[in-house]
């Protein structure tokens, strides 16, 4: 048994956003009353990702990051490598169907009918492994809802989210187009991602995924406990904590999500 579990997310300077965090974590906590559960941060918030792997004992990193991009392939990565196989790097928590199920239900709590065209705002990224996860996620999305889903970044990639937003309104013309926010908490790039996509003529926003306002999804902690199981599964397996027999670097995950990245 692993010592502790640590959960880490990007960071944020919005107290909406921290809070949903803090939400999360306790909510994880709750379901795991086993496990000694610690949070770090990749960016902004204090404790460190280094500093905190570091003061503790070892165990499994879970990153709170809908897509694997450059925070988990390099920020994570290397941390965890510097602790000289102490710790072992889950997967990241998406893409997953059970995710889709989330954000169909924001999209009907914000407004969303039958006939609205969807456009799924994601974060963007500089590592074509994350866009294609976010990719990945519209198809899945559009296969739960039974309707196309077009994809839009709010940064780096493309298309950018407002040009996704005219050029599908353009293309159903009389159809409203809503906007699914493809980003964990509230903050500055879900601030951005409504700013963005009311001004190029979206209707309708979702909220992201956790909401400081509300519970957090039974199915968000889900998949967390379920990146920490098969992590935990993938290390037992192959010998020493961060020696993942069998498990090639920066795998892409499965369909069952059962790929970890070491």
């Amino acid at each position: 048994m692993t010592s502790a579990v640590a959960l880490v997310s990007h960071g944020t300077s919005s107290p909406a956003g921290r809070r949903a965090v803090a939400a999360l974590i306790d909510a994880v906590t709750v379901r795991a009353p086993s496990r000694r559960v610690i949070s770090g941060f990749v960016d902004v918030q204090q404790p460190d990702l280094r500093a905190m792997l570091a003061r503790a004992n070892g165990g499994i990193v879970v990153p709170l990051l809908l897509s694997a991009g450059y925070h988990v392939h390099v920020d994570m990565r290397d941390a965890v490598r510097a602790e000289t196989g102490r710790w072992v790097l889950a997967a990241a928590l998406g893409p997953d169907a059970r995710l889709c199920e989330l954000l169909a239900h924001r999209l009907r709590e914000a407004g969303w009918a039958p006939g609205d065209a969807i456009v799924l705002a994601a974060a963007g990224s500089s590592d074509p492994r994350a866009v294609t996860d976010c990719r990945d996620m519209a198809s899945r999305l559009e296969r739960e809802l039974g309707c196309d889903v077009a994809c839009g970044f709010i940064s780096t990639a493309i298309p950018r989210l407002q040009d996704a937003v005219r050029a599908v309104g353009a293309a159903r013309a009389g159809r409203r187009v809503v906007v699914a926010t493809y980003l964990l908490a509230p903050g500055y790039f879900a601030d951005l991602a409504a700013e963005l996509a009311l001004a190029a003529g979206a209707a309708v926003v979702s909220a992201p995924l956790v909401r400081a306002d509300a519970p957090v999804s039974d199915e968000l902690v889900d998949i967390v406990l379920d990146r920490l199981d098969r992590a935990e599964t993938a290390a037992c397996d192959g010998g020493p904590a961060g020696v993942l027999r069998g498990v090639p670097e920066f795998a892409r995950m499965r369909e069952d999500g059962a790929a970890v990245l070491a």
